[in-house]
């Protein structure tokens, strides 16, 4: 298939779109885990375990609910998820050895 200018700028303006959205996954990822630092510190200053397997599941669940809603895979997003919630709790251990 032979790609016409149209065809050229109109596949160049959706990856622009997906780089955008890139970029604010980029950063809204790095303000989550600035958080989430803070609340592993807390944590640790207050003696609470770094992992809530309550506030996980009530997490997942919540985020399951809003993929549906977005008719995005809940599967994907809970996957996603938990690969977030797991380097988070990593974190948390972090600060509570460094303690």
């Amino acid at each position: 298939m032979i790609m016409t200018d149209k065809s050229d700028n109109m596949l160049a303006s959706y990856r622009e779109s997906i780089d955008n959205i890139d970029a604010a996954l980029v950063f809204m990822l790095a303000e989550r885990f600035k958080i989430t630092k803070a609340v592993g510190r807390y944590k640790a200053e207050h003696q609470l375990p770094p992992a809530d397997p309550g506030r996980e599941s009530a997490q997942i669940e919540r985020l399951r609910t809003l993929a549906k809603a977005a008719n995005l895979d809940p599967d994907f997003s809970e996957k996603f998820l938990r690969f977030v919630i797991d380097e988070v709790i990593r974190h948390h251990e972090r600060a509570r050895d460094d303690g």
